[in-house]
């Protein structure tokens, strides 16, 4: 069994905004295509373009139809992938100390030259983000992209996760989570960032930011000019169409 270190010197994670997040699965292919290269075994898939496809992926979105009350339907895209928790259990259930967290920026990793892909860390993980490599015979996690925050070869402007790098609306946030002066930090609480299922006690170093309430769709000032039926513009062209032979 791996222990947990009491205290970590940084604790490096992501904050998501459900509010501006698309699933347009951009983070998503990023993920998949930085991790086929660099840190541990590339990503396999199996039978990708046959009946039955499947692969490894370290960060998936899924999308889900919610109606508050009073409030108009609203689509909330949720992102899921490791979440670097405080009391990782995949770390404590593993049997070879393959899982581990990093003293140094509270990082959860896999040792995969020491795992023996048991499954157990899937098993303890409450939130889903371990799979098994299929190929590789290790589980694979998201790893914040440790092969590149740190990389000095890349631009500045590069070290920062690759989900994070391409998100074309600004949903996914990187930075020191223990630092309460970080920009994520101060996101956090400007925001009412919150944990994903706190009752499990895991103490995700991960936040999330709440969607905000969608109400009802307001009148376009417009409405009536693209209206056929209407009075304005559009109506006195389709009664005029209308006269043609």
């Amino acid at each position: 069994m791996t222990c947990l270190p009491g205290k970590t010197d940084r604790a490096l994670g992501l904050v998501i905004d459900l509010d501006t997040c698309v699933g347009c699965h951009a983070c998503v292919t990023a993920c998949k295509g930085w991790n086929d290269q660099g840190y541990g075994v590339a990503l396999s898939d199996q039978d990708p373009y046959g009946a039955d496809p499947s692969g490894t992926f370290l960060n998936r979105v899924h999308s889900y139809q919610l109606t508050p009350d009073d409030a108009a339907p609203q689509i909330v895209n949720f992102p899921r992938s490791c979440l670097h928790c405080a009391d990782a259990p995949c770390v404590t259930v593993c049997p070879t100390g393959a899982s581990y967290k990093r003293v140094e920026d509270g990082i959860v990793l896999v040792n995969e030259a020491a795992c023996i892909g048991c499954g157990l860390c899937a098993w303890a993980c409450p939130y889903g983000a371990r799979e098994l490599d299929q190929a590789a015979g290790v589980m694979k996690k998201c790893t914040l992209c440790v092969d590149r925050i740190y990389n000095e070869t890349l631009p500045e402007e590069d070290r920062e996760p690759a989900c994070v790098r391409t998100c074309p609306t600004g949903a996914r946030h990187f930075g020191d989570l223990a630092d309460p002066d970080s920009a994520v930090s101060k996101l956090v609480a400007e925001r009412g960032g919150y944990d994903l299922m706190p009752e499990q006690a895991t103490r995700p170093t991960n936040k999330y930011l709440p969607p905000r309430r969608k109400d009802a769709p307001q009148r376009s000032l417009l409405e009536p000019l693209l209206d056929v039926q209407a009075t304005g513009l559009a109506g006195w062209l389709d009664r005029l169409l209308g006269k043609l032979p």
